[in-house]
């Protein structure tokens, strides 16, 4: 950057991702910036004076503003909610604006030396020529977001305003980023490495391995499965097809035998992604889209707000048929993809995909884990019977048949529970947990969704693949407004058939 005429306005912001950087250097590094005309915010950082920090002195400053805390009785910022102070690592985040007079005297000098005693994380800084007073070049508006030690945030508010006019703190939620178009989903490909000691260092991976970097819009890739790849198919396949009857659900028996007549599911060919792309699409909206490996649970649960499902297209190792550490295609378009066939599992899957977007690492964790023992692991009742609907369950026919045995234990589908229950990845699990049927999973899944802390709502809209954060009166209005049209056409349709 440079103070060249061509700079203009836009250039309004400082971004700083997640860097202490020395307030010194910050100003010495800024300082040739050219100003912009007055009251827009701009890149505007002036040389200050050299600063050696006084550490005893800004100390002192720091006991004694804690002092006069606690004499005056000033009220915690974080319980007044004018800050994000639910992190785990004790940080949060500031936002404050504030004004600086003389700064081409020692008052700048003075508040870097502030932010830099409470080690303070600069994300955003900004700068104007203030208001108030007019005419007057030497006083500064400046905008700082801001990281800072919970503990510290009311001490430092309080320093700053020894030095500074017009201090001032407003609100800010921290969200993690999340997509909120389906073409954001190619930013959705960061892979977890799992090993297993126990195998060849060839497996899971067989000769195809994609690139995890699969753009919407191409074409997905067409496999050339070896023979070999083949035989390991048809050994998984029939194995599988032959307890199916007995052990899957109907939504997955109803949607395996349309697979086998639509999409070239048989013993001796490996069906293609595109072809099972298209025939889900038409059946419940979901489609699938390549993937290198296992995802992040961000990241995969997210793929599924949008009714993607992230599949890969290698193969277990045929050393071991009947096991892979992780998901292969006999994974995915035996366990998944007949039950994403499903209307009602459809919306379950995808449900979960809406609830992991913005959330919290904790909250993503408890997502990932409700995920393991229903989409993955799941059981429910029909018919007065226990059957399978997890695709870790229909794509295992060894933890198929432990899990309808009379082995391990079952406990009822309580999401509160469900979520915080540990599992087990490297062996059958101990414990399963039986919906009463998939409506009741996907009601009680939602009930726990709404129980959910954000600070937004989100609507996805089927037209254009995306996600807006319902955060005006006008969005929701809106939204009604498209409800109650749909509403009239229902009620229209009840009364032709009446």
């Amino acid at each position: 950057m440079s103070g060249s005429s061509d700079l203009t306005p836009h250039i309004d912001a400082l971004h700083l991702q997640s860097h202490h950087i020395p307030w010194p250097l910050l100003w010495e590094k800024y300082s040739h910036l050219r100003q912009f005309p007055l009251n827009v915010w701009q890149l505007q950082l002036t040389p200050c004076l050299p600063m050696k920090t006084d550490l005893a002195g800004i100390s002192g400053q720091k006991e004694e503003a804690s002092k006069e805390k606690e004499m005056c009785g000033i009220e915690s910022l974080s319980r007044r909610g004018s800050l994000d102070s639910n992190r785990e690592d004790g940080r949060a985040t500031v936002i404050l604006t504030l004004t600086l007079f003389n700064v081409r005297k020692i008052e700048l000098s003075k508040a870097a030396r502030v932010f830099e005693v409470f080690e303070t994380q600069i994300h955003h800084f900004e700068t104007r020529q203030a208001k108030k007073p007019k005419n007057s070049a030497d006083h500064l508006d400046i905008f700082v977001e801001c990281e800072v030690h919970s503990a510290d945030v009311s001490i430092l508010i309080t320093s700053l305003k020894r030095v500074a006019e017009d201090v001032k703190t407003s609100r800010e939620d921290k969200v993690p980023w999340f997509p909120r178009k389906i073409q954001d989903l190619d930013k959705c490909h960061h892979l977890i490495t799992k090993s297993d000691p126990s195998l060849d260092h060839a497996h899971p991976v067989s000769t195809h391995v994609i690139s995890s970097f699969h753009y919407r819009g191409d074409p997905l890739p067409c496999v050339e499965y070896t023979a070999q790849e083949t035989a390991t198919w048809r050994e998984v396949y029939r194995k599988l097809s032959s307890l199916y009857p007995t052990h899957a659900c109907t939504q997955y028996l109803d949607a395996f035998q349309q697979l086998e007549k639509y999409c070239g599911y048989q013993e001796d060919n490996i069906p293609q992604l595109q072809d099972v792309s298209r025939f889900l699409k038409e059946r419940t909206g979901f489609q699938l889209r390549p993937a290198a490996g296992l995802l992040s649970a961000r990241d995969f649960l997210a793929s599924l707000a949008f009714r993607v499902f992230q599949s890969t297209q290698y193969i277990r190792h045929f050393s071991s048929p009947m096991h892979s550490p992780e998901p292969d295609c006999c994974h995915e378009l035996l366990g998944h993809v007949p039950m994403l066939a499903d209307k009602e599992f459809a919306q379950f899957s995808q449900d979960i995909g809406l609830a992991s977007l913005g959330s919290s690492e904790a909250e993503i964790e408890k997502l990932a884990t409700l995920y393991w023992f229903t989409v993955e692991f799941g059981l429910c009742k029909q018919n007065g019977s226990i059957k399978a609907y997890g695709a870790g369950l229909l794509s295992s026919s060894g933890e198929l048949m432990y899990a309808l045995s009379n082995e391990p234990e079952y406990k009822p589908f309580d999401p509160e529970v469900t979520a915080v229950h540990p599992y087990q990845d490297q062996a059958f699990q101990p414990v399963y947990f039986i919906a009463e049927n998939l409506e009741d999973a996907k009601a009680k899944l939602q009930n726990y969704v709404m129980k959910m802390k954000k600070p937004f709502s989100l609507r996805y809209d089927p037209f254009t693949s995306s996600v807006e954060v319902m955060n005006t009166p006008q969005k929701v209005k809106r939204a009604l407004c498209q409800m109650r049209e749909e509403l009239k056409n229902l009620c229209l349709a009840l009364e032709n058939l009446s």
